[in-house]
């Protein structure tokens, strides 16, 4: 009877840790969603401060033209133009699915957004430092659906 009393406490303890570790992955997936929501809504609004607050210092952001490739401060300087006229872009989540290290420091995500351009995709990885989540790296990339994408390649090609 000891054993048993013994192993059916250590049992209820295995559950309670594995309901705090979903919860605590429930919450983080939360405060990151509502970061990637805050920052596409910065930009929607021109809110220049707000959209660069949720940068690391050393981010990289890569557009969709192949030689966009930059750094926080460069892409600061090539935005404000925009975001001082109030016109930036709306890009708005359609999907997103979030991972997170074992560690819990570092997440990375996938996102499909409704844009101008069409549906984008825009991919990412964040890291946790002084209690914050900040966005490192942000990839943004033009969905080409793939019936069309022949005829996407002809064009390319033809410029």
């Amino acid at each position: 009877m000891k054993y048993i009393s013994v192993i059916l406490i250590m049992f209820v303890f295995a559950c309670n840790t594995a309901n705090i570790a979903v919860s605590n992955k429930n919450k983080t997936e939360q405060k990151i969603n509502q970061l990637l929501d805050n920052w596409h809504k910065a930009a929607a609004n021109a809110d220049l401060e707000n959209y660069f607050n949720k940068f690391t210092e050393d981010a990289v952001y890569l557009g969709t033209d192949d030689g966009e490739r930059w750094t926080k401060q460069e892409f600061y300087k090539f935005c404000k133009p925009y975001f001082d006229k109030g016109k930036a872009w709306n890009f708005k989540p359609k999907n997103r699915h979030i991972y997170i290290s074992e560690t819990g420091k570092i997440a990375w995500f996938d996102e499909i957004l409704d844009t101008w351009m069409g549906d984008c995709r825009g991919s990412g990885v964040l890291v946790y430092k002084n209690r914050k989540w900040k966005i490192k790296h942000y990839n943004l990339a033009v969905a080409v659906p793939n019936d069309i994408v022949k005829k996407y390649i002809k064009l390319l090609k033809s410029r």
